[in-house]
This record gives C-alpha cells, sequence and structure tokens, in this order.
C-alpha cells in the first residue's frame, strides 16, 4: 500500500468515534474540484511514508484511537487494501472506508470478509453525466452497484458535492439514485486550489443548498449540509 498522508487525530470523520486517517495513493477520477491533487496526479504524488511507522503510532495509541478510516485517492486501487484493513482489525480498530464506488468487487469483498465497519462512498452525477463530472471514462453499471451495495449495509454515507457545474435537474437525478438512503450529505465544493481550473464557477448560494437539502427529503431519510 502507497501511503501519501497520515492525520493522526479526527474527531469529525468517523461520526461517534476518534480516528486515524490513512491517505492513499493514486485515484482513477479526475474531477475538476478535487483537493487533493497531490494523491491524483502522479506528478504530484508525495514520498510514500512507510507503513511501519503507521503501525508503530496505532499500536501506541491504542485505546485513544478508536477507528482507523482508509481514504485517498481512491483505496480501493491499492492491491494490498484487504490485507492491511485486515491487519488494521487484528490490532482491534473500527474501519471506516472511502471510495469513489469505482471497484464494487473490492467494496463487497471488504464486507463479505467482516472487515469494514463503516462505509462513505461519494456520488458524482447524475448516471449521464458521470465522465463529464469525474473526467474519465467510467462503468456506470459499477457506481450504481455499488450504490446498492452499500445502501443495504449495516452502517454508512453517501455524499454528493455541491459542484456548480451540476443543473437542480441534475441533483433531483442524484437524489434518485440514492434513494432509500439512511444517511445522505451534501458537500459545500472548494473552488480553490483544485486539480481544474474552477475559478469560472460561483459557490452555491445558502439559500440554494438549503433547498436541495429540503428536496432531499423526498428520498432519503436524513440529510445535512457539510461544510
Amino acid at each position: 500500500m502507497k501511503v501519501g498522508g497520515f492525520q493522526k487525530v479526527s474527531l469529525v470523520d468517523y461520526p461517534g468515534y476518534v480516528c486515524s486517517i490513512i491517505f492513499t495513493i493514486g485515484c482513477n477520477f479526475r474531477c475538476a474540484y478535487c483537493y487533493n491533487h497531490s494523491l491524483v496526479l502522479p506528478e504530484e504524488y508525495p514520498e510514500p511514508i512507510p507503513l511501519e511507522e503507521v503501525w508503530q503510532y496505532l499500536r501506541r495509541r491504542k485505546g485513544r484511537i478508536d477507528a482507523v478510516e482508509f481514504t485517498g485517492g481512491e483505496p480501493t486501487l491499492q492491491k494490498d487494501l484487504i490485507e492491511q484493513i485486515s491487519r488494521v482489525k487484528e490490532m482491534g480498530f473500527l474501519v471506516k472506508l472511502d471510495t469513489n464506488g469505482s471497484n464494487p468487487e473490492v467494496v463487497d469483498s471488504c464486507i463479505k470478509k467482516g472487515i469494514v465497519d463503516y462505509i462513505a462512498m461519494d456520488v458524482k452525477a447524475p448516471l449521464e453525466k458521470y465522465m463529464e463530472v469525474v473526467g474519465v471514462c467510467v462503468d456506470t453499471g459499477k457506481i450504481k452497484a455499488s450504490i446498492d451495495m452499500i445502501k443495504g449495509f449495516k452502517d454508512y454515507e453517501l455524499r454528493t458535492t455541491l459542484y456548480p457545474a451540476l443543473t437542480d435537474e441534475d441533483f433531483l437525478k442524484i437524489f434518485e439514485l440514492v434513494k432509500g438512503a439512511k444517511n445522505y450529505f451534501l458537500q459545500v465544493c472548494s473552488l480553490e486550489n483544485t486539480l481544474k481550473d474552477c475559478s469560472h464557477l460561483k459557490q452555491f448560494s445558502e439559500k440554494r443548498m438549503q433547498s436541495l437539502k429540503k428536496l432531499t427529503y423526498n428520498f432519503v431519510n436524513y440529510c445535512e449540509i457539510r461544510r
């Protein structure tokens, strides 16, 4: 596993728990608004952090850290992801997995092996606009399969970034995709230090964000705006 960053403590990323965050190197998407581009663009990859340094910290903090989150980049691209998640579980931590949903087979393996406790998936766009938003060719059948699989999991969240290039009609189609989700988040989109120039776009107004949040209640059980 190639680790590009390690956040020792977070109080907000795993609901109800104190967690550490492992940031993996590499992503198969090229979303314009991505702010982690040092983990996405090969020419910007950081020097990998030795895994043993991560394990040493976690062993020392056992009892003070409850969980470990694997994020990226896109962690399901790591060939030894299941092995490393299993190692974290054996150490006695809860595990959160973040994914873009492009590799449902890997997510399914994690679920079936019982090595993940919480899954978070970003739903980027309506299926017909996925390639436009993520900047690469993508199998939208896999995206839909991941959404449906995760909605059947015990503890999860689906989330969508409020990308200003999307229309209200687009968001309605996204809400239909996530219909029935028990936890759904709309995330404010940062337009600074992005993968591609987003300076021509305007941030959503508070009124528009609240209007979209209100619409979600026709589709999901719970929604919050994450700032």
